[in-house]
């Protein structure tokens, strides 16, 4: 994933929402908002079913990720991710040839178009995806992708949606709740899981979007790890032409994710936020280990703790410590003023742990942070992604 924070663009998260609920209403300007035609349960409708990513690294990081063979400290990875770095949209949809097009462009390395649009859940608005499960697993984070249940559930035609959104939409997993778009009815709720979509509040299958009457293919998600964004918004907004929208998800995933709040309490002197958790905890847990390098594994492992599992695999908690390895080096962190039996769901004990595992192999030293973070979870790909960015991390907070 891309940058938190962009240089000299910091968005508040109200702002940052808005622009992209303006741009999904764009996007949607025909479709959903409470068409009257009466449907059965919604819940009853059959449902439908629904790629990887190398940066490049800062002064900070290594310039390449080679993955030397090692001994397994988290579990082998099976999938590769993309990150979305760009969301384009245009009225009445992306077309196949421009589609094409932006595929074509430099540094491009996936697109996935996905349908979309405001609809009424429970009495609130919300902003809803429409996607091939299969083909939008993999941008998702680790832990949502690795969940059997989250799948389960979209391929059932059920709800899925971020915590926050559930919180918002009063949803409780299991049940169903009234829905007002091109159909009125019902639709079960199969959960909260972390998205990597910034706006999105949740997603349903592509027969749920048909349904429900989402704009089809209003936008693509763009995964463009080696690009300068600026530049490829430019050209992908001279595709999508004058009445097309093109957002940056970088700023706002990052932003939104890392200076979210680490408890509702916090400890005296422990960090508030988690930026500033992954920065003391490099520098408290293992000096020399750039602390973008631990700020990319929390954001790919869990969304800075959106989803703490536990995985398919039995990872658990926002560094995705399996039990095993937890138990040889997971610790209390007493430097954030933690007491007790060292907690693999507390970020305060999980995220110096991560430091401490990844010193042990070597992270502290740029000559072998790739084998150190290749060690964390066996997969060249992972190792790419969390260098690229870390790198990303590094250009957009300046020390």
């Amino acid at each position: 994933m891309r940058p938190y924070i962009v240089k000299d663009t910091v968005l508040p998260l109200s702002l940052r929402r808005a622009a992209v609920t303006a741009f999904v209403a764009a996007a949607t300007c025909a479709s959903v908002t409470g068409f009257a035609a009466p449907a059965a349960d919604a819940a009853s409708v059959s449902p439908a079913s629904g790629q990887p990513h190398p940066r490049v690294s800062s002064a900070s990081v290594p310039a390449s990720a080679q993955a030397p063979a090692s001994s397994g400290s988290r579990g082998t990875a099976t999938r590769q991710e993309f990150v979305p770095d760009l969301i384009a949209a245009v009225p009445g949809g992306v077309t196949a040839t421009q589609l094409a097009k932006i595929r074509k462009l430099s540094g491009v390395q996936a697109v996935l178009p996905v349908d979309g649009g405001k609809i009424t859940v429970n009495g609130q608005s919300a902003n809803v995806l429409g996607v091939s499960a299969q083909g939008f697993r993999p941008w998702t984070p680790l832990a949502t992708a690795a969940s059997a249940a989250v799948w389960s559930a979209l391929d059932k035609g059920e709800l899925i949606s971020t915590a926050a959104a559930a919180r918002k939409l009063h949803l409780a997993a299991g049940k169903s709740y009234p829905v007002s778009a091109a159909i009125l009815g019902q639709i079960r709720f199969g959960g909260a899981t972390a998205l990597s979509v910034p706006g999105a509040d949740a997603i349903v299958n592509l027969a749920r979007s048909a349904q429900l009457g989402l704009a089809k293919n209003f936008a693509v998600l763009i995964s463009a790890p080696k690009a300068n964004l600026k530049t490829l918004t430019t050209r992908v907004k001279s595709i999508v032409g004058a009445h097309g929208q093109v957002v940056n998800l970088v700023s706002y995933t990052l932003i939104t994710e890392s200076r979210q709040p680490v408890a509702t309490v916090v400890p005296t002197g422990a960090p508030a936020n988690y930026l500033e958790l992954f920065q003391q905890s490099a520098k408290l847990y293992c000096p020399g280990l750039p602390w973008e390098v631990l700020a990319a594994i929390g954001q790919i492992e869990s969304g800075d703790g959106a989803n703490d599992g536990p995985s398919s695999a039995g990872a658990r908690g926002p560094m995705q410590f399996m039990p095993a390895t937890w138990a040889i080096w997971g610790i209390t962190a007493t430097a954030f003023s933690q007491t007790g039996a060292p907690d693999i769901m507390n970020p305060y004990d999980a995220v110096p742990s991560a430091a401490r595992l990844l010193c042990a192999d070597g992270g502290g030293n740029s000559a072998t942070l790739p084998a150190a973070i290749f060690d964390y979870n066996h997969a060249t790909w992972y190792v790419d992604e969390v260098l690229a960015l870390a790198n990303e991390y590094a250009q957009n907070n300046p020390s």
